[in-house]
C-alpha cells in the first residue's frame, strides 16, 4: 500500500527500550488497531510500526478520509492502553531521545542537560524530533544532527566546544 508523503504522522517513544517480545506484542496490537482506525464511520488509510524497539509511529493517509478529532482521541486512548499494558510512558515529549553510535537512548530533560555539559551529547549527535508532522519530514527530519534539530534552540547554550 502507497502512502503520500503529506501523510499525517504522530511519533511516540517509550522510555525505555522494549524487548524484542514486547516489540512483536505491541506491532500486532498496531497493526490491528491501523486495521480498524475510523474517522466518522470511514475507514482510515492507515499504518503503524515500531521502530528501533522504542517508537510507535502512526500514519494516516488523508486523501481517502482525514483523521477527525474522534480519530485522534481513539489514537490517544489506544496509546495510554500500550503504555498501562507494557508499564512504559510514551506521552512525554521531555523524554528526549539521541544516538550514542548504533545505540538509541533516551533521558529525561533533566538527564539530557547533564549529558550535554558534559559534552556526551554534541552538536553532531543524532537527536530524535518527534514532532514531524508528515512521511516526507519523517524521512529526512526525523534523525538529525543535534545542531540541525530544535533541541538547539532549547539546549544550544549548554553545548560543550
Amino acid at each position: 500500500m502507497q502512502f503520500s508523503e503529506n501523510s499525517r504522522v504522530w511519533v511516540y517513544q517509550a522510555d525505555r527500550k522494549l524487548s524484542d517480545s514486547e516489540t512483536q506484542q505491541v506491532q500486532i496490537q498496531l497493526d490491528n488497531f491501523a486495521k480498524s482506525w475510523t474517522a466518522h464511520n470511514n475507514q482510515l488509510k492507515a499504518k503503524a510500526e515500531v521502530r528501533y524497539n522504542r517508537f510507535l509511529i502512526l500514519v494516516v493517509d488523508e486523501g481517502q478520509a482525514g483523521a477527525s478529532g474522534c480519530s485522534i482521541d481513539k489514537s490517544v486512548r489506544f496509546i495510554k492502553d500500550i503504555e498501562q499494558q507494557f508499564n512504559i510512558n510514551l506521552l512525554d515529549r521531555f523524554n528526549l531521545a539521541y544516538r550514542q553510535g548504533e545505540e538509541v537512548l533516551s533521558a529525561p530533560r533533566n538527564d539530557f542537560e547533564a549529558l550535554l555539559k558534559q559534552g556526551n551529547i554534541n552538536t553532531n549527535t543524532i537527536v530524535f524530533n518527534n514532532m514531524v508532522q508528515n512521511l516526507k519530514e519523517l524521512q529526512t527530519k526525523w534523525e538529525v544532527p543535534f545542531k540541525d534539530s530544535w533541541h538547539i534552540q532549547l539546549f544550544g547554550n549548554l553545548v560543550v566546544g
